[in-house]
């Protein structure tokens, strides 16, 4: 399930983009996209050799990439070499989405129209974008923002004072007070001269059943979607930054926090103040341990706990020898 809510610049071609490469395979960019979900028109990208799977098999018209990398990318891409594949990213994105690196302010919003929506409904001081759908049955609080072609499902309720933007939601989802959804990542290419902004043009899907307490925000993908699966559970104050992909039937406690591109299985349990890094995978049926750090992947059916994070029984045998 993907949307672009970003106004994207028509007749961009490979070689407007990347005019001192030799293009041999011209052609007119539909869009940027990950490895995996890239078709013959998009342009994607390829930069560590933990995402070789997805090269071997992408469907991607162009990939950036390294000359150390290029050779797992399939024949009939045409492989862009660069030394730094992110900062030429940022760079392709801006080009194509020229607002996509800052949050602009949804200028289309107004009060909602009870002709439109005649079994939504809201609160005092509800404010609802261009194009937005919302499902029969649906709860709004007061003073809450809803941006432009935003999509929420039937049967949910959303609390008071709720942001949402570039965001797709499912049926029967509960969202609390004061939630932050869709909002631009932290993103930034270091140079020595400065840091570069990353635009993002990713959305967030959250699937059925879900519910989200109080003062949660949720990052939109970078190049990717950030995605809830169905009936998971956010605690409050949980964070989720760009691309992360939590699985179904989770439970996630308060003060939580997931780094960027980290991938959740299901029905997996985090405790309080965990944090978990970057672009790691957390398999099925994991249970971590209230406050810690997980720095490395955890395999199906793990229970971990400590900084950094360790098997149950080997955190309980260090702290039996302290």
């Amino acid at each position: 399930m993907s949307l672009n809510f970003f106004l994207k610049k028509k007749n961009i071609y490979l070689k407007n983009l990347f005019k001192k490469h030799k293009i041999i395979n011209n052609f007119k960019i539909n869009n940027i996209k990950p490895l995996d979900n890239a078709e013959k028109y998009d342009l994607s990208f390829f930069d560590s050799i933990r995402y070789k799977d997805k090269a071997l098999h992408t469907k991607a018209g162009a990939c950036l990439t390294t000359i150390k990398l290029e050779k797992y990318l399939p024949q009939k891409v045409e492989k862009i070499i660069v030394n730094n594949v992110l900062f030429k990213l940022a760079e392709s994105i801006k080009k194509i989405f020229p607002y996509a690196d800052i949050d602009y302010p949804d200028y289309s919003l107004k009060k909602p129209s009870k002709t439109k929506y005649k079994s939504v409904k809201f609160g005092n001081n509800v404010l609802i974008g261009q194009n937005v759908k919302i499902g029969k049955n649906t709860l709004l609080g007061s003073n809450t923002i809803i941006e432009h072609d935003v999509s929420i499902g039937k049967g949910c309720f959303i609390g008071s004072g709720v942001i949402i933007k570039n965001t797709i939601i499912g049926d029967n989802v509960v969202i609390q007070d004061g939630c932050k959804i869709g909002q631009k990542g932290f993103g930034f290419i270091p140079l020595k001269e400065k840091n570069i902004k990353f635009p993002h043009i990713g959305n967030v899907v959250i699937e059925d059943d879900v519910e989200i307490a109080s003062n949660c925000t949720i990052d939109r993908g970078s190049v990717d979607n950030t995605t809830i699966g169905k009936n998971t559970y956010l605690d409050n104050q949980v964070h989720i930054a760009h691309n992360v992909k939590i699985g179904s039937n989770c439970m996630i406690a308060g003060q939580v926090g997931f780094a960027g591109s980290s991938i959740i299985g299901n029905n997996v349990s985090i405790g309080g103040q965990a944090g978990i890094s970057g672009h790691l995978k957390i398999g099925n049926n994991v249970k971590i341990g209230g406050g810690s750090g997980v720095v490395k992947d955890i395999e199906d059916n793990q229970t971990v706990m400590g900084y950094p994070a360790v098997p149950f029984r080997k955190f309980l045998k260090k702290k039996n020898n302290e």
